[in-house]
């Protein structure tokens, strides 16, 4: 069966289009109406929050219904009915509740579409980034029109857009066919042996641990950056959407040779560069945001707090848990990543960021280099599941 893969790159195009209007623009829009740096802070705990439930409630249903798109399907569907009520009513109670409810399902389905993507591709896994790469260009094309839209138009339109994107999200979840394989691959799945099991080992202990660290060190630019660059710098939103953009530029550029990247170097090698490089992008911006050659440096190394660092956590968990709990192991990924450490740098962002912004950004750096240390004691390189 030949590779659908304007189909699958099409989801990832539309996924992503959603976080690039959504990362940069709604700590604007929030402040639009009126919420405090806390409140904002909250509010974006709750929308990484549910990835720590959502993912892996549905990866475990997914894994032993063996329905993956089904549920895919349905969670697009449903974050599309839950996010309109955000048309109903703008006070806090109520965007949390919402926020809620639509993070809910949304943030379900991009874990269960990395193994149903992986499952199209077999055993030509290495093409992945090559698939990927598309969600990187939706956040682009999004955050770099928006920029410039939301220069003539109110920021108070960004639902508009969210609700279209997550329209699109379930359209084109729509088109997608599933493979039999992306279920139960091979006999791999009863040798590996429990789920459980498998979590307790050091390696894998190690790795969900400094993924957490490397997300929560990236709770101030989801949450605050283009605060940052607007109200404290003169940033104008669109001068802020390019800069947003450059740095999903250079994470395409990353996708396109990952690949190649996978096989000369080791994921433990790839890791331990990106948190290294992560910490310095955060001082950059902490302390050097008022010059535009640093700003740029460090948006371009985004290519490797985020795109190396995602490939290749796609990768180790791809070989540590083939088969039968892979919905589960990417789902736990996602989880601890963008769930529970994108949460916790949420949070922890919110209450510093009165007390100052070059604290903050010094505060993610100290999480990476942490996450750095971890990685050089703990980590090992899992043995491939398809060898």
């Amino acid at each position: 069966m030949a590779l659908p893969y304007w189909r699958l790159s099409g989801f990832y195009f539309f996924y992503f289009a959603v976080l690039g209007a959504l990362i940069p623009y709604w700590g604007l829009y929030l402040k639009s109406l009126g919420y405090s740096s806390q409140e904002i802070g909250m509010i974006g705990a709750l929308i990484m929050g549910t990835k720590i439930v959502g993912p892996n409630f549905w990866g475990w249903v997914a894994d032993r219904t063996g329905e993956r798109l089904r549920y895919i399907r349905l969670g697009a569907f449903l974050s599309c009915v839950f996010f309109a009520g955000l048309f109903i009513r703008q006070d806090f109670l109520w965007v949390a509740l919402v926020v809620t409810c639509y993070t809910f399902f949304w943030n379900a389905i991009q874990a269960q579409f990395e193994v149903l993507t992986l499952g199209h591709l077999g055993r030509d896994y290495e093409r992945y980034s090559r698939i990927r790469l598309w969600g990187s260009v939706g956040f682009i094309v999004a955050v770099v029109g928006l920029g410039w839209v939301f220069d003539w138009l109110p920021i108070d339109t960004l639902p508009i857009f969210l609700l279209t994107f997550l329209l699109l999200i379930w359209g084109s979840s729509l088109t997608v066919g599933e493979r039999a394989h992306t279920v139960r691959e091979s006999g791999h799945a009863e040798a590996a042996g429990s789920f459980a099991r498998q979590l307790l080992s050091r390696p894998v202990l190690c790795f969900y641990g400094l993924i957490f660290l490397l997300q929560l060190s990236h709770g101030p630019y989801y949450t605050f950056y283009s605060l940052y660059l607007v109200e404290q710098y003169g940033y104008t939103r669109t001068a802020t959407g390019l800069l947003w953009g450059l740095g999903v530029l250079a994470e395409v550029g990353i996708f396109m040779v990952m690949h190649r990247l996978l096989m000369r170097f080791s994921v433990r090698q790839l890791l331990l560069a990106s948190l290294v490089l992560t910490a310095a992008r955060w001082l950059m911006i902490g302390f050097w945001a008022h010059s535009l050659s640093l700003l740029i440096l460090a948006q371009l190394l985004h290519a490797f707090s985020f795109a190396v660092a995602h490939a290749a956590g796609v990768e180790w968990v791809r070989r540590q848990f083939g088969g039968r709990h892979h919905g589960q192991g990417q789902a736990l990924y996602s989880a601890m990543s963008f769930g529970a450490g994108g949460s916790a740098g949420a949070l922890i962002s919110g209450m510093l960021w009165d007390v100052g912004a070059t604290l903050t950004f010094v505060i993610a750096a100290g999480a990476a280099l942490a996450g750095f240390l971890l990685a050089w004691w703990g980590l090992r390189n899992p043995v491939r599941s398809d060898s």
